[in-house]
């Protein structure tokens, strides 16, 4: 079974029940919803399908509602526009209906403001590069530095800058509404800078008495001074490279990526490697050794989850780009599989000392399996943080906990009903293990559970043969 999870985003390409259906069969673990496209009735009946995939075939899979978040984009186009390097373009701040040719709307207004002369500005994560040369009123003269193609709705950057915008629009604070009035499990908060925007969003997820995991995604220059706080105050963490290769020097981001993964993985929270994995297979049936090499990296480094974008929501061959990551993702794990050494520190936490040391009894007796029983997911993803060597079996009685466990590196969650006798739990956990064949006798399996002694649960570790 693979351990590093994948999130695949559904767009118009994969929409439809049967192919969400063909996606989550070969191997989707998230549904991504990328609420900068679609309407309302779109994303309600892309849910719908997936519970209705949940219902019939006993999965799991998790719904993420990726919100826009302050950005700044392009206006329509008709058509492709292409550039010319050395041809001018200018961008402004006035409404599609007055534009002449050559002139493309960007959406923010105080775009104009920020921007300066010697700038440069990135469109479509740095597709598209242009030279600042004047400003004029509301319009915004650049010189185009390459050949290119403009569409419609990119995102537009200014390298080593952000944009003034407020932390959470009213835009995002919809889509959360509307997260939470259809179930999603995961909200993915676009272009945090601080803490203090998760935590807002945070107090409001409780308010409505919801239960929703944040991810705060980094793809602001701004965010990297408050990288800490963001991690210890969020879920998980998103990397999207695309708009932070866009206001960083694109070398810098393999740097922080690697970084970012160690913080969460020290801090024990999911971390998602996203954008730009498989690019090409938009349109090529095969992808790129360099685009491999990406997973790999992303693999060995310990992401819990990597991210496919337009390769599922657009693209030519969605099926074929879940399957590529898929394949690689497993090949590199037979490497990482064969390291005995447990490698987080020890600390003053009973729960986390006993899944380190449950990882530790694992890898030194080369068992097959771990099994946890967990009601809220705690102990299972103390479990995922250590990254033990066999694959982690975790039962819950709470669907919403099984589906949210998903994302987690090496978490293979089952709904089962939990007894107040544990060794009831066991039974029935084994039981559905050796019927699916995942298990079968004589395999040596690590418990992770609670027993009842007189009137308390004690957690223990067991070492059991079936």
């Amino acid at each position: 079974m693979r351990n590093t999870k994948i999130i695949c985003t559904i767009g118009p390409r994969t929409a439809s029940y049967e192919m969400l259906k063909q996606l989550a069969e070969n191997g989707m673990d998230v549904a991504r919803l990328n609420m900068s496209h679609g309407s309302y009735d779109w994303h309600r009946t892309v849910i719908h399908h997936i519970k209705r995939l949940n219902k019939k075939l006993g999965g799991a899979l998790a719904i993420l509602l990726d919100t826009k978040g302050p950005e700044v984009r392009t206006g329509d186009v008709c058509g492709d526009m292409h550039l010319k390097k050395g041809e001018q373009l200018i961008l402004t701040v006035r409404r599609q209906a007055e534009l002449e040719a050559g002139t493309v709307e960007v959406s923010y207004d105080g775009f104009v403001n920020e921007v300066e002369v010697g700038d440069t500005v990135l469109i479509d994560g740095g597709m598209i590069s242009l030279k600042v040369r004047r400003i004029v009123g509301k319009d915004i003269y650049c010189d185009c530095l390459d050949d290119a193609v403009l569409t419609s709705r990119r995102h537009v950057n200014i390298r080593g800058k952000s944009a003034d915008l407020p932390s959470i629009t009213d835009k995002d604070w919809e889509d959360i509404r509307f997260g939470i009035e259809n179930g999603v499990d995961f909200i993915a908060l676009s272009f945090v800078r601080t803490a203090e925007s998760i935590t807002e969003v945070r107090k409001y997820i409780q308010a409505e008495k919801a239960s929703i995991d944040i991810l705060a995604k980094i793809e602001s220059a701004e965010a990297i001074p408050h990288l800490d706080k963001i991690i210890d105050r969020s879920d998980g963490i998103m990397i999207a490279r695309g708009d932070l290769g866009a206001e960083l020097p694109f070398e810098e981001v393999p740097l922080l990526q690697e970084e970012i993964v160690a913080k969460c993985r020290a801090a024990g929270k999911p971390v998602i490697v996203a954008t730009h994995m498989l690019e090409s297979m938009i349109v090529n049936p095969t992808p790129t050794r360099a685009e491999v090499t990406d997973i790999t990296q992303a693999v060995l480094q310990g992401a819990d989850a990597t991210m496919l974008s337009g390769e599922t929501a657009t693209g030519k061959y969605p099926l074929k780009a879940l399957n590529a990551m898929d394949t690689v993702a497993r090949r590199i794990e037979l490497k990482l599989g064969l390291d005995p050494t447990v490698r987080v520190a020890a600390t003053e936490n009973s729960k986390y000392e006993i899944a380190r040391s449950a990882s530790i009894l694992n890898n030194n007796l080369h068992a097959d399996a771990i099994l946890v029983f967990t009601r809220r997911g705690l102990m299972a993803m103390m479990l995922s943080r250590c990254r033990p060597s066999s694959p982690i079996y975790a039962f819950t009685n709470t669907t919403n906990v099984r589906r949210r466990l998903g994302i987690f590196w090496g978490l293979h969650p089952f709904l089962i009903k939990l007894s107040n006798d544990p060794e009831v739990s066991i039974t029935r956990a084994l039981d559905k293990l050796l019927h699916r064949q995942l298990l079968k006798p004589g395999n040596r399996v690590i418990v992770v559970s609670d027993i009842l002694a007189g009137e308390k649960f004690v957690e223990t570790v067991q070492v059991r043969i079936i």
